[in-house]
């Protein structure tokens, strides 16, 4: 007897992946694998098993990429100060090209002819996904519901979960739920009360950080070690990735920092209005500023700003894998291996403050930048300087 197609599907175990899982099976002629990457989101595994299983589905992949993520995704773009239109660290944007690239190593494994996901038709991450999967599995179909199916509503899902048997959690019943995206980085919060721009986030909707006003009243003090520009320990005690942002993301949570709401342009033209939490990126992305400023030259330095922006935009965009991407990559690395040492933060109260610098670069020199008299900085050529700059102000 032949076997049936096979179709990979990026699944949480949660109601839209539920009910895609159920389209999938009534609409192709194949057998569906579940497959759910563990980035260090609430995940619940025996939740994800049973649902599935509730589908007749066999295959149920669960893959711990927590220190993929941090290690390979996540301390690349530090290293490259990415924020998206200034404010934006990347959570989402970030895990995307990785849950894709697995997604087509489990396709190629057990020879599906095709993935599939959940993301929506006005959002970024099916770009983001779908770039993913033409990268590296370009020959393998692409199934997208949210573009195909005639569901158009959360009404509809509702209807449809019902009279298929999905059940449905209480917090989706009537008005559409908050939309949230977590991994190990950060958690987004979109949607509801907060897609008018003029309604203030309430104070419910954060998840892993503490308001500013109910901090502790002390500061707390936390020292990052990096080599080669990444991040290797805490307080002077070597940890593996996924344990340094947990540690970070646990100090900075309950001091109240890491909260950002913006407004952005996502890729396909409209503006959204989320909230996002990234306690620990934040302290990261301030102390390796930090430790760049006494190890780094001025040129390598200003470069690196130059090219953020654009930077931030590919992996907004999807372009984690792109050839333009790979090349900014090597100008923010140029040097990395001079990115050593340690900075020490205080956290209080929303807010992070650099106590200290340490390192044995020789790109700060105390003897030249001193306010004392020394015959290592030559005055005399600072006349000269400002006389050929001078000339460039008409040019």
């Amino acid at each position: 007897m032949k076997s049936k197609k096979r179709i990979v599907l990026a699944y949480s175990g949660g109601l839209d992946t539920s009910i895609i899982l159920k389209w999938l099976q009534v609409n192709y002629n194949a057998e569906v694998i579940c497959y759910t990457a563990d980035i260090g989101q609430q995940i619940n595994r025996k939740k994800i098993i049973s649902n599935a299983k509730k589908f007749g589905v066999k295959k149920i992949i669960i893959k711990d990429l927590k220190n993929t993520f941090i290690k390979d995704y996540v301390f690349p773009m530090i290293r490259g100060h990415a924020m998206y239109e200034g404010i934006y660290l990347l959570g989402t944007s970030i895990a995307r090209p990785l849950i894709a690239k697995d997604q087509i190593r489990i396709a190629k494994k057990f020879r599906a002819y095709a993935v599939s996901h959940g993301a929506t038709g006005k959002g970024n991450d099916q770009v983001r996904f779908e770039l993913g999967y033409h990268f590296f599995g370009p020959k393998i179909k692409i199934i997208a519901p949210w573009r195909l199916w005639k569901l158009k509503s959360r009404t509809d899902l509702i209807n449809y979960a019902k009279k298929n048997g999905i059940s449905i959690p209480k917090d989706k019943k009537g008005a559409p739920p908050f939309s949230i995206d977590d991994n190990l980085f950060h958690t987004s919060t979109e949607g509801k009360i907060l897609e008018n721009p003029k309604n203030s986030a309430p104070e419910f909707i954060f998840q892993r950080t503490t308001s500013p006003e109910k901090a502790p009243n002390k500061p707390t003090f936390v020292t990052i070690n990096f080599k080669n520009g990444d991040p290797v320990g805490i307080n002077g005690k070597k940890i593996s990735p996924e344990k340094i942002l947990s540690k970070l993301n646990l100090l900075a949570g309950k001091n109240g920092i890491g909260r950002v709401d913006l407004v952005e342009n996502r890729f396909l033209g409209i503006k959204s209005r989320g909230v996002y939490e990234t306690p620990g990126g934040t302290l990261l992305i301030h102390a390796h500023r930090a430790i760049e400023s006494v190890t780094l030259d001025k040129e390598t330095m200003h470069k690196k700003d130059q090219v953020m922006s654009r930077y931030a935009q590919l992996i907004y965009n999807g372009y984690w894998y792109s050839k333009e991407r790979f090349k900014l990559q090597k100008i923010v690395d140029l040097k990395r291996n001079k990115i050593n040492g340690s900075v020490k933060l205080k956290l209080y109260k929303g807010n992070i403050t650099i106590q200290s610098r340490i390192t044995k670069s020789t790109a700060y020199s105390i003897k030249k930048v001193s306010f004392e008299e020394n015959k290592s900085f030559n005055k005399s050529n600072v006349e000269r300087f400002i006389n050929f700059h001078k000339k460039k102000l008409r040019n």
